[in-house]
C-alpha cells in the first residue's frame, strides 16, 4: 500500500487532470483498455470501486491500495502518455509536474526496495518499545540498516525476554542475546514438533545472535565505532527479520496475534 504526501497528491491530481472525476481525455473504455495494456490490471474491478465509480475516484483507489512497485510503473505510464497529447505537454506547468511525477516514482521504486519491516511487532503496550520501532522503520525508510542495527539488537533482547515470559521460562538480566534465544529454542522444541532442517536453522540462529552481540558492540552506533559497510547490514537486518518472522507466525499460532 501506498500512502501519499499531500504535496504528491496534488501533483498527481494536476497532472493527469483529475478534476470533475476524469483522468486525462480517457474514457470509461480507453482508461480500462489503457491500465490492462500498460498496468496489467483491471481498473473496473471492485478493490478500485471504494472510493466511488468515477475514473479519477478508481485512479486514487489504485494509487491506495498497490504497492510501490505497480504505481510507480502506472505513474510513469501515464506520464508517457500525457506527453503524447498537445494540449497537456504545451501547458506552462509542464516541466514542473513532470519533475514532481517522476521524482514520486523514482521514491516509489526506491522504497520498494527497502527491508520489510512486518518482522517487528509491538508486542505488548510499552512506549520504550514503540520508539524502538518507530527509530528502526525511520532508519530503514532513510535507507540506513547500519544505523538501525543498534536498535533491532535492543529489540531482540526485549522480544525474546517477552517471549521467555510468554512461555514461563526464568531468565536474568545478566543473560546475553544468544542465551535468551538458545533458551527459547530449546522451550520450542519441546512443545513445537519441527521438521528436521527447520530444527537446524533455528538452533544455528542461536549461533546468529552471539555473532549479532559483536556486530552491534563493534559496528553500529552502540560505541564510537566503525560502521558495517551498508550491504551487509542489509544483509544482517533480512537475515536476523527472517529469523524473528517465523517465531512470530509460530507464537500467533498459539497465543493468537
Amino acid at each position: 500500500m501506498v500512502k501519499l504526501r499531500y504535496g504528491d497528491r496534488r501533483a498527481v491530481e494536476d497532472a493527469f487532470d483529475m478534476g470533475g472525476g476524469y483522468v486525462l481525455h480517457f474514457s470509461d473504455r480507453t482508461i480500462a483498455e489503457f491500465f490492462q495494456d500498460e498496468v496489467g490490471v483491471d481498473l473496473y474491478d471492485e478493490r478500485y470501486a471504494f472510493n466511488g465509480q468515477s475514473k479519477a475516484k478508481r485512479l486514487r483507489a489504485f494509487l491506495e491500495v498497490e504497492d510501490e512497485r505497480v504505481v510507480a510503473r502506472c505513474l510513469r505510464a501515464l506520464w508517457a502518455h500525457r506527453e503524447t497529447l498537445p494540449v497537456y505537454a504545451q501547458k506552462p506547468d509542464h516541466e514542473r509536474l513532470k519533475a514532481a511525477v517522476l521524482d514520486l516514482a523514482d521514491r516509489l521504486e526506491r522504497g520498494s526496495d527497502l527491508p520489510l519491516m512486518d518482522a517487528l511487532d509491538r508486542f505488548k503496550p510499552d512506549l520504550t518499545l514503540d520508539e524502538l520501532i518507530e527509530g528502526i522503520s525511520r532508519d530503514i525508510s532513510a535507507d540506513k540498516p547500519q544505523v538501525a542495527l543498534d536498535r533491532l539488537h535492543t529489540y531482540c533482547m526485549k522480544k525474546f525476554t517477552h517471549l521467555l515470559d510468554q512461555n514461563g521460562v526464568a531468565w536474568n538480566a545478566e543473560e546475553p542475546l544468544n542465551s535468551r534465544v538458545g533458551k527459547y529454542v530449546k522451550e520450542l522444541e519441546r512443545r513445537h514438533p519441527l521438521q528436521e532442517m527447520t530444527k537446524q536453522i533455528v538452533k544455528s540462529s542461536i549461533t546468529v545472535f552471539d555473532r549479532f552481540n559483536s556486530v552491534r558492540n563493534n559496528k553500529t552506533l552502540a560505541h564510537d565505532n566503525e560502521l558495517l559497510d551498508p550491504r551487509e547490514a542489509r544483509f544482517l537486518f533480512d537475515s536476523i527479520s527472517a529469523i524473528l518472522r517465523f517465531f512470530r507466525s509460530i507464537e500467533s499460532a498459539r497465543f493468537g496475534p
